[in-house]
């Protein structure tokens, strides 16, 4: 047993390497591991739709823009919004609309100015939401069940008015949430209770998910019926002047470090952060502290 334990320690060792360079290659062509776990260049993961987020595909009977793309400007610029219109669909996922989301977040996870992104239904009083390297935010106005909420789930920040619905209501038809619901909710709210509601299908309104922590504020809802969205908005502009690779890394290493042991967590939090020592952002960080102004960070 005694000689078996080098060859343990040295598995486990290339598993994390492994695992970390899966990190980094998330970050893009050029980024590298540092010190001990110091290895090739690794270039950037491709997003895609996994097979389970194909079941349930809704007919595209309709031509009309299904997903709209707004990048904000003036005081809002780097904040990108996502608007899913599918008011015959009940925004509900269309072959089209996967292909445009698709399209869309290749376009925005290359693109250095995109700070956060909001995922919005533009169709009033429904909502249905991917995953993407910068700070995502699901604004939820509206009735977010069953793939609707699977996919809020898989924004890093949700919130919702108070009169939204949201639930995984799958079990009503005899399946199961197959966009990740089963393994999202869990991870979101704990085992037990994530059991409870999918067992259930039970649907809850904004200030019951906040009780429970499936959402992050509850807001009550305004007579233009967007209050979740202005929210999400104040959150965003919170985030704006931050520097946008540590934005992108600090993302990275929650959620990796999230899914391994504390040990490997840790050495993924030390390779992330490894990356933000040699950026421009980072001297020009120090430099506005120096000099007493706000800095001016190009995500470089």
């Amino acid at each position: 047993m005694a000689a078996a334990a080098p060859g343990a320690l040295g598995a486990v060792q290339a598993g994390r390497a492994r695992l970390l360079a899966a990190c980094c290659a998330r970050l893009g062509t050029g980024w590298r591991l540092s010190g001990s776990w110091a290895g090739r260049q690794v270039g950037p993961a491709a997003w895609t739709w996994g097979p389970a987020q194909r079941r349930g595909y809704s007919s595209e009977a309709k031509t009309e823009d299904e997903l709209r793309v707004r990048h904000l400007e003036e005081e809002n610029r780097g904040i990108v919004v996502l608007g899913i219109n599918r008011a015959y669909g009940k925004n509900s996922l269309s072959k089209n609309l996967i292909k445009m989301l698709s399209k869309a977040v290749d376009a925005l996870k290359s693109d250095k100015k995109v700070r956060t992104i909001i995922i919005r239904s533009e169709v009033p009083g429904i909502f249905c939401a991917a995953n993407l390297p910068v700070p995502t935010i699901a604004a939820i106005d509206g009735l977010a069940l069953g793939g609707g909420l699977e996919l809020a789930l898989a924004c890093d920040i949700r919130v919702a008015a108070s009169s939204a619905k949201m639930g995984l209501v799958e079990t009503k038809l005899a399946i199961i949430p197959g966009g990740g619901g089963t393994q999202r909710l869990p991870r979101a709210i704990g085992m037990s209770l994530a059991k409870e509601l999918i067992f259930s299908a039970r649907v809850l309104d904004g200030q019951e998910a906040k009780a429970v922590g499936l959402i992050s504020h509850v807001l009550e809802q305004n007579q233009e019926g967007d209050a979740a969205y202005r929210k999400a908005l104040d959150l965003a502009r919170e985030f704006l002047p931050q520097g946008p690779v540590a934005m992108r890394v600090a993302k990275l290493a929650i959620n990796q470090g999230m899914e391994v042991d504390l040990v490997t967590g840790l050495a993924i939090e030390e390779a992330c952060y490894a990356q933000t020592i040699p950026t421009k952002d980072r001297l020009e960080g120090l430099l506005a502290f120096k000099e007493k102004r706000p800095p001016r960070y190009k995500g470089e």
